[in-house]
């Protein structure tokens, strides 16, 4: 059984050894966070907190914002706050909030103790099965049958020791929600779950990210800081679009895979880690290995066990009811209007390509919670787009459209596609450079070029 994972969220350096004296030799991962927007990336990340502490030293708001946030994505995880307002009126407004319990500073180790102890964070995690998580891959909405095969394929592999998994399938098809499943399925589940999407990262940021470092390593390296690997110590590390890793990066993970010990930048001791490691890609590597971009020893190593997640236009029949599962959330949640989709409605989303998988299916469905003024999505309801290309379908033939009935000049043009193409993957700028067919630095110069 793996220890339970706590949040700690302070700049004071004296309040990690108060935390530790408290929990009295009970075991725990401590995961720390010097500031508001670190604590916030981890609880984003993190799918298994126990409990989380955090001191008002930056401030109320910074505090009000994590209990806001999780309140929102993680609402039975207990969060003690250590405030500078002894007042009664700011103890009722923490807890008003979602504290579990509010302590004036100075705090002593008893009174943390007894705090700590009340939120029963360590008697929840030892009453948590295994047998809980068998139903992981719930979450995963489908009725075909390419997607229930794939998740029994995971549900095995996520009862393996098997160390790495490689998951291969086009951008928006869920491959993060395989990853979470085959963490909660598996025997590190009780440990954390740390996502890291390698293209979203600066490239000179990257390996520190995944490595961490210590204070002092570099000119503004002023506190020590947990790489992505020490925090899912004991549990799963997902690691998203590995394809954009800088071969430098792909070495050090490579040595990593290889003798599971991690050299964070200024340390001079290796680290020990226990992880799996879950690598996911919408790219062709071998292609991208012949190109040069990536190494293939590096592919061995994370290659042990493959799952391609399908398209979505291989498997229509799983859009109906994945959209029945936006309207039941959308319903709970927002009070929505709409109540079920008329079967040529349906027929049209069922004949439509895809390019952007679920996300795509989800951004129609968002806009169609504004449009939509009936309780029934009829045809007219659905965007232009989707009609046109279902009415050319039918017709059994494709016009080409001329470009130029537009009327548009060529930047025009070329603005309204970046416009599209940014829109379409929600401002993802890999994505969408790979919808226009152009390099990641290419897309950013033409935005700025127009102002985007």
């Amino acid at each position: 059984m793996h220890p339970p994972v706590l949040l700690l969220i302070s700049a004071d350096p004296q309040a990690r050894p108060l935390f530790e004296q408290a929990l009295d030799r009970r075991q725990a991962t401590i995961l720390s966070a010097a500031t508001t927007e670190e604590g916030l990336r981890i609880l984003k990340c993190q799918t298994n907190l126990a409990l989380i502490l955090c001191d008002e030293s930056q401030g109320r708001i910074a505090s009000q914002a994590i209990l806001s946030q999780t309140r929102r994505i993680a609402q039975t995880v207990p969060v003690i706050i250590l405030g500078t307002d002894g007042s009664a009126k700011a103890a009722v407004e923490a807890l008003h909030r979602g504290a579990s319990d509010y302590l004036a500073q100075p705090v002593t180790t008893k009174d943390l103790q007894a705090s700590i102890d009340k939120t029963r964070a360590f008697e929840k995690r030892e009453s948590q099965t295994p047998e809980e998580h068998l139903s992981a891959f719930d979450q995963i909405v489908s009725r075909s049958p390419q997607m229930k095969l794939l998740k029994h394929l995971a549900s095995e592999v996520a009862q393996t020791d098997a160390t790495t998994v490689l998951i291969t399938g086009e951008s928006g098809t869920g491959k993060e929600l395989f990853a979470q499943g085959i963490h909660a399925a598996g025997p590190r589940s009780k440990g954390p779950f740390v996502a890291l999407n390698c293209a979203g990262i600066p490239e000179h940021l990257l390996e520190s990210e995944l490595f961490g470092y210590q204070r002092g390593a570099f000119t503004d390296a002023k506190q020590t800081k947990l790489g992505r690997f020490q925090q899912a110590n004991g549990g799963t590390l997902f690691l998203d679009e590995i394809g954009e890793m800088s071969s430098s990066a792909q070495a050090k993970l490579l040595r990593v895979l290889e003798n599971h010990q991690i050299d964070p930048l200024g340390d001079t001791q290796s680290i020990h880690v226990d992880i799996r490691v879950i690598a996911a890609t919408n790219e062709d590597l071998p292609a991208q290995i012949k190109a040069g971009r990536f190494r293939l020893d590096l592919y061995y190593r994370l290659n042990v066990y493959q799952l391609r997640i399908p398209p979505l236009r291989e498997r229509p029949e799983d859009i109906e009811p994945i959209l029945i599962s936006f309207l039941e959330v959308a319903r709970r949640d927002h009070g929505c209007r709409i109540k079920d989709i008329a079967p040529a409605a349906l027929a049209i989303l069922q004949g439509h390509d895809w390019p952007g998988n679920v996300r795509e299916l989800h951004n129609v469905f968002e806009g169609l919670t504004i449009t939509c003024k009936d309780e029934l999505i009829q045809p007219d309801h659905l965007p232009t787009s989707l009609r046109d290309t279902q009415s050319a379908g039918s017709n059994g033939e494709i016009e080409n459209p001329s470009l130029l009935a537009f009327g548009l000049s060529v930047d025009e043009l070329e603005k309204k596609m970046l416009q599209e193409a940014l829109q379409r993957t929600g401002g993802n700028i890999s994505e969408a450079s790979r919808l226009l067919k152009i390099t990641r630095n290419t897309l950013r110069y033409r935005m700025a070029k127009y102002h985007l």
